[in-house]
Order: C-alpha cells, then structure tokens, then sequence
C-alpha cells in the first residue's frame, strides 16, 4: 500500500496513486503495522516515481500483506533543496529517500564517475556497471542502499539555438544535472550551471539559460518541450547515476520478518526496473518533444568524433585524479568488471 502526498498544483488523475492522505513524517504511524516515510524532489511523473518508487512499496505491501507499507513525499515536499535529501535521510526525518548523487559528488565521488565519458551508452548497460561496482560504491554511503540505477545518457535540449555541431555550443548557457559535468561541457566550449530542476523549465523558457543537459526522459515530467526548440540527441558524456537510501537506524529497527521483506522488496530486479523504465520515458520523451514541433538533431558520426576530441583531453586529465587509494581510471575499470 503507498499512501502519497503529492506537491501542490498537481492533478492526481495521471498519479499511480493507490491512497492519498495525509500524514507526519515519522514511522510506526499504524498501530497495526508500520509505515516508512519515503520523500523524493521528482515529478509525480518520472520515471523514478513509477519504476522504483511505486514498484517498491507495491512489492513491499504485497510480501508483508499490509503490515509494512510507504508513506509517499513526492516533489519536494518534505524539503525543495534536492542537495539535501540525504540529510533529510541522516537525521532521520524521512526513512527512505530516493535522490541524485550527483547533486552532491563531493559527497559520492565515485557513484558521480558514472557520468563520465566512455562509461555506458544506455541506461541497461549504465545500470549494470553500477551493479558491478556496487560492493565498492556501497561504502560511500551512511545508508542502507536500497537501488542503485541509471537514467539514459543525456541529450541537449534548447531554447533557440540549434546545435548541430561542435561551434554551435560557443557560449551557450546549459544547466548541468552534476557538477562532474562541468569540465566536459567547459570544453565543448559551453558555461555550465547549476540550478533546481523545479526552475529549469521556467528558466528556459525565459531565456535565464539555453539549454539543458539532461536524459531525455526529463521532458515530459517537466514539460520541457514547452520551452525548446531543438533537441540535440548526443552528447559524449554517460549516464546519471540514481539510488533509494534507507536509513540504517530504521532498518535495524525493523524486525527479521519485516527487514527480509525490504531486501526482497529492493532486490536487484528494482534497479533493473529503474534502467528499464528510463529506457522507455526516454523514448518518450523524445517522441513527445517531435510531436510538439520541437526539431531532433542527430549528429552525424564525424561531427561526434569532433565532440569526443573536444573533451579527449580533459578526461585524460581526469582519470588521473586520486580517490582515496584508488584514481579515477581504476574506479571506472571497477565500473567495468575488471
């Protein structure tokens, strides 16, 4: 059972909403069984809500017949900042949270190197080398990991100008989902920034930046098709890494029974779930974009091969960066089952 509370000035009726109360954010609210809170800053419609989330409590309520379900905080309702919803699940206001690590590398280095170039080409295959490497990416965390998955590598999405080769990014403004992007897109010759996703659509359509580099499966959620003229569907970088956080004081709080039916819950079949729907919202998303006028530019494989010699050297320069005992080139090995 997910009882959800969704963020204000949205319609429930596309919502995969089975109860909508309200609540508080604390466990055991049932005197018959127990209810974790779960928040997250994503739209009522990602692809994280309706292949992680929703499969999650679904699963979870199924194996424990009722006794240990979700309480849902969708769209930054227990906090707007996405920076800081892994505080949120420290101090233990929310006992499950799913979020971006990306927002804050400094904090997950090596989960944030799944973004780099030349790591994975889909979300399938991004979220298997994050399987790989999850005995090691584990240890960056204060928190029981629950999923750990992959959006599809991100395409450019653009106000006004069409980029349809390597000139064409001189100077554009592009809002980055991670800072470990920056210096790629730096060296394709853009300025990246970083900015709330909740802002990123008024943003561009009032001009404040012009473009935005994100999976393709971020349009229809937040409707960026409204605000672009131009989807570029290639950039050499990889994948956006996603996890499902629980704190580890409730799982120890959790009984055998109840911590038995969480880990069947959020097995590796829910990660893979989380790949196979960015997959699918991808496609989506791009459709929707070309059905409402927005132009999608392939490029053609020698304008790619100047890209990848755009940001060749500053990789290079990266894979040489230290992580603790072990540099960035050995961690994406690790990412590569070698």
């Amino acid at each position: 059972m997910l009882n959800s509370r969704p963020f204000r000035g949205v319609p429930l009726a596309p919502l995969l909403l089975l109860v909508v109360s309200g609540c508080s954010p604390v466990s055991d609210r049932d005197p018959d069984g127990r209810s974790l809170v779960l928040a997250h800053f994503m739209s009522p419609l990602s692809s994280v809500r309706a292949d992680v989330v929703v499969p999650f409590a679904e699963r979870l309520a199924e194996l424990s017949e009722g006794r240990l379900t979700v309480t849902e905080y969708m769209g930054g309702a227990l906090g707007s900042s996405p920076r800081g919803y892994y505080s949120l699940l420290l101090d233990g206001v929310a006992d499950v949270v799913a979020t971006l690590p990306g927002y804050t590398s400094a904090v997950f280095p090596m989960t944030a190197l799944s973004v780099y170039p030349g790591v994975c080409d889909s979300a399938i295959e991004c979220t298997e080398a994050l399987q790989r490497a999850r005995p090691m990416l584990e240890d960056e965390y204060r928190a029981r990991v629950l999923a750990i998955w992959s959006a599809t590598p991100p395409v450019l999405v653009t106000r006004d100008r069409p980029v349809r080769k390597l000139e064409d990014l001189q100077g554009l403004k592009l809002r980055v989902s991670s800072r470990l992007e920056m210096p790629f897109v730096e060296a394709l010759g853009a300025s990246p920034v970083m900015q709330p996703i909740s802002e990123v659509q008024q943003n561009l359509h009032n001009g404040v930046i012009d473009g935005v580099v994100m999976t393709a499966g971020g349009i229809l959620p937040y409707q960026l098709q409204e605000a672009a003229a131009y989807v570029t569907t290639w950039l050499p970088l990889s994948a956006a890494p996603f996890v499902l956080l629980m704190n580890r004081d409730t799982y120890a709080s959790l009984s055998s029974a109840e911590r038995s039916w969480v880990d069947q819950a959020s097995d590796a079949w829910l990660s893979m779930s989380g790949a196979r729907g960015y997959e699918a919202t991808g496609a989506r998303g791009l459709r929707v974009a070309r059905e409402a006028g927005v132009e999608l530019i392939d490029l053609p494989d020698r304008e790619k091969a100047r890209f990848e010699d755009a940001v060749a050297g500053t990789l290079q320069a990266q894979l040489a960066r230290r992580l603790g005992d072990l540099t960035v080139a050995e961690v994406i090995e690790r990412y590569r089952g070698r």
